[in-house]
């Protein structure tokens, strides 16, 4: 599946929805499915958030037994990679806010990846099916 939505604004469960099911990942166990649903939802609410852009491209495609999901955006360079993990040992109290969603992908997807290419961002999780 290959879709651009634009604008994005008010479009999360669209484009949530667009990769749950697309023919790669609708047939995939449940318990697969419910870490691809959080995870597109923690890397495309970073997307809305910080980047600014007004449209993304999504990507899915499986190949030997391994699914990518890709996220193409126009919007400022923006690596949520970048930022240092979350200290989880440390009281909710104590921790800094924001993080956790893409600590989350790091922890269920088999792989993560960011680089900034002709002026867009560009996002792909890898998931061993």
């Amino acid at each position: 599946m290959k879709k651009r939505f634009e604008p994005v604004e008010g479009r999360n469960f669209d484009i949530i929805e667009a990769v749950v099911n697309s023919d790669e990942v609708k047939n995939l166990p449940e318990d697969l499915v419910f870490k691809i649903r959080l995870c597109v939802e923690e890397v495309e609410e970073n997307i809305l958030n910080y980047s600014g852009t007004t449209w993304i491209d999504i990507e899915t495609d499986i190949k030997d037994g391994v699914l990518s999901i890709s996220f193409r955006d126009g919007g400022v360079e923006f690596d949520p990679l970048a930022k240092e993990d979350p200290d989880i040992t440390s009281s909710l109290e104590d921790r800094q806010v924001g993080g956790l969603g893409i600590f989350l992908c790091k922890k269920m997807m088999t792989s993560l990846d960011y680089h900034f290419e002709n002026g867009c961002n560009v996002f792909i999780m890898r998931l061993n099916v």
